[in-house]
């Protein structure tokens, strides 16, 4: 859901236009705002569209950690056109460490240093155009960059296109990834006769390429599962680097060079030379390279540095910087024991794994690029520094926290619509925010579901709407007030960002809109219950939902005894699942851990009798079959066509 209507009203106040106009006249280098955290998003963009849309300068919006980064992303593209802006992830590796980044955190950083090096490109896969936000966390703009990593060409194929196999084959080894039979992971590609499968990093499924002779037939999407294809792949192959450190003629030549001098990793700087790609082998590009580079040096001319909470930027950075000796350190006193020398390249080159923040600031203004902060609070002296730096405040503040009491969050609403205010409740959800339309009709207050909000909101009625906002904020001097389902609930909205957290595992959690009363459940703590209702309560001054479980009585002739789990807290409660009626256990008995206990037991028994099973299987005599030859793989190279799963299996 769009929401530059808020951007809109935004602008029209005197902090944000003195913002703006401060951005815009070039004067200021230095710049501190005190603004309250729901509202850095609407800062930023206005920040960022202070020019034509399509012709706006970037802005480097800076976090204290990733997912803080992801949080504002999501909110700025409620602001701003969702391809202008992009995230710029951190290693999940320390830089000393024999540890490779992850191929797809590779591939997404290598994508946004090519777009800001080639906005203008038609012909690259992902997205185009001129970037209006780049939000990285302050790991990523720590550590320097590799000189050039905007100018690595991907690999890309289209249906049409003529290029010989070997030719593609030889591009995608050269770029990093790893030839495998089976495509499974991202960073590898498979050939199977006249077909190519590709796993780019950046891509959600990987791709199947089919030639007939040097032409690229067609291009189709295909999971990874099943390997069956899918539909056709619009923008065809599109493949960036899997690495930051690609073995040219170069760097295998000063990785032969390199292992005299530091014997500690001369086996690794020796397969390095021969061609090979091993893991941790990114820790040595200091000295492998041309140059490195701070992010800062890649972003386009104009571009404006903007903290968001200083204090908690400068004292994330310095850990990092602490952490990274800290386990540098380590790992020497773990080398003098026998095990691996650690990659350190700051003793012999001077080079260290990452910058200061403050050496990061002066190197930007000495650059002539402005930092700006923004923050609940001014930002500390480490980050001012000696010089004279322009102060404003917002006038706004966060909007009071409800936590589920509807009653006073109404009020509030009600109040401020009275006033003449505008008023923008977003939720994460499409169901939240129909309710939220519900309840206010129901109290007499006008309330409008809207799909967009692309224009100003209007006074006396309330607009309701979905997003990825995560805190609201009123701002008196433009009489608006925004409001999201984390400020009336206490706790924030589940989204599809947050589905590749879910666990492996799944259990299976109980919906209490599914439930009935006299259903049997199963609370981890307490076993088997018969729900009753989902009622309402308010303790400590909270209001939430309950669901009110009915156990055994723990005296007879007394009443059943009743639990209340919050509904924040439904991870505790599963479905029951046995045939028949179970008895109800007592709450605060010993039946429910004696039962956990029999089944411990039991499963314990079930493993032992695996480990013999498979023990006798392992000890019993098999047949070695012959390596695959060379005619072999021929042999299966020119099958014609594609194997179904059970084939691939066989």
């Amino acid at each position: 859901m769009s929401l530059t209507g808020i951007l809109e009203l935004a602008l029209g106040d005197p902090a944000i236009d003195r913002l703006r106009s401060a951005a815009t006249d070039g004067a200021v280098t230095r710049l501190d705002l005190t603004a309250p955290s729901g509202s850095w998003s609407t800062v930023i963009a206005a920040l960022a569209d202070r020019a034509p849309r399509g012709a706006g300068r970037p802005v480097l919006a800076v976090t204290a950690t990733g997912r803080e980064a992801e949080d504002l992303a999501t909110a700025l593209r409620c602001f701003l056109p969702a391809e202008t802006v992009v995230e710029f992830p951190a290693w999940e590796t320390l830089p000393h460490e024999r540890l490779s980044p992850r191929s797809d955190t590779v591939g997404r950083r290598l994508a946004v240093l090519r777009r800001l090096a080639h906005p203008d490109r038609a012909d690259e896969g992902g997205s185009t155009g001129r970037v209006s936000v780049v939000v990285a966390p302050i790991r990523a703009v720590l550590q320097p960059l590799v000189v050039g990593l905007g100018e690595l060409e991907p690999v890309r194929l289209k249906p049409g296109d003529e290029m010989a196999l070997d030719a593609v084959v030889e591009a995608l080894v050269g770029a990093a990834y790893t030839r495998t039979d089976l495509v499974e992971r991202r960073g590898e590609f498979a050939v199977r006769g006249g077909i190519l499968d590709v796993f780019p990093p950046t891509e959600e499924h990987p791709v199947r390429v089919e030639f007939w002779g040097d032409t690229v037939e067609e291009v189709r999407w295909f999971k990874v599962a099943d390997q069956r294809s899918l539909e056709v792949a619009a923008q065809g192959l599109w493949a960036p680097p899997c690495r930051e450190v690609l073995l040219t003629d170069a760097v295998r030549e000063r990785a032969r060079a390199l292992a005299e001098q530091l014997p500690g990793v001369a086996e690794l700087l020796l397969k390095v030379a021969e061609g090979i790609a091993v893991e941790g082998m990114e820790s040595l590009a200091p000295a492998l390279v041309d140059g490195m580079q701070p992010l800062l040096d890649v972003l386009p001319e104009g571009t404006h540095v903007l903290v968001c909470n200083p204090e908690r930027v400068r004292t994330r950075a310095h850990d990092l910087v602490a952490t990274s000796q800290e386990f540098l350190e380590a790992s020497w006193a773990n080398a003098a024991s026998g095990n691996v020398t650690p990659i350190d390249l700051e003793s012999v080159l001077g080079t260290a794994s990452y910058w200061q923040l403050a050496d990061v600031r002066e190197h930007a203004l000495a650059h002539g690029i402005p930092w700006f902060t923004v923050g609940p609070f001014s930002a500390d002296d480490e980050l001012v520094g000696d010089d004279d730096a322009t102060v404003l405040r917002w006038d706004a503040r966060e909007v009071d926290a409800y936590r589920g009491d509807t009653d006073a969050a109404v009020a509030d609403i009600g109040g401020w619509i009275g006033d003449g205010w505008r008023v923008v409740v977003v939720t994460e959800g499409h169901g939240l925010a129909k309710r939220v339309v519900e309840v206010l009709g129901e109290r007499d207050i006008a309330a409008r579901l809207v799909e967009d909000l692309s224009a100003a909101p209007e006074p006396g009625v309330v607009h309701v709407g979905t997003g990825g906002l995560g805190r609201g904020y009123l701002a008196p001097g433009v009489r608006l007030a925004v409001l999201t389902e984390t400020d009336l609930t206490g706790t924030a909205g589940q989204s599809t960002k947050d589905m590749r957290r879910m666990p492996s595992r799944r259990r299976n959690v109980v919906d209490p809109l599914q439930l009935r009363p006299g259903d049997y459940v199963v609370h981890e703590q307490h076993g088997v219950a018969r729900f009753v209702e989902m009622t309402q309560r308010t303790v400590a001054g909270a209001t939430r939902e309950y669901l009110v479980l009915e156990y055994a009585s723990s005296k007879r002739g007394q009443p059943a005894d009743r639990l209340f789990v919050p509904s924040d807290s439904l991870d505790q409660v599963t479905r029951y699942v046995g045939g028949e009626a179970p008895t109800l256990n007592k709450l605060g008995g010993s039946d429910w851990a004696k039962t956990k206990g029999r089944a411990r037991k039991a499963v314990k028994q079930i493993a032992g009798e695996l480990i013999r099973l498979y023990s006798a299987r392992m000890a019993s005599p098999g047949y070695a079959f012959g390596p695959d030859t060379p005619w072999q793989r021929e042999l299966e190279d020119a099958f014609a066509y594609v194997e179904t799963p059970d084939q691939l299996a066989s």
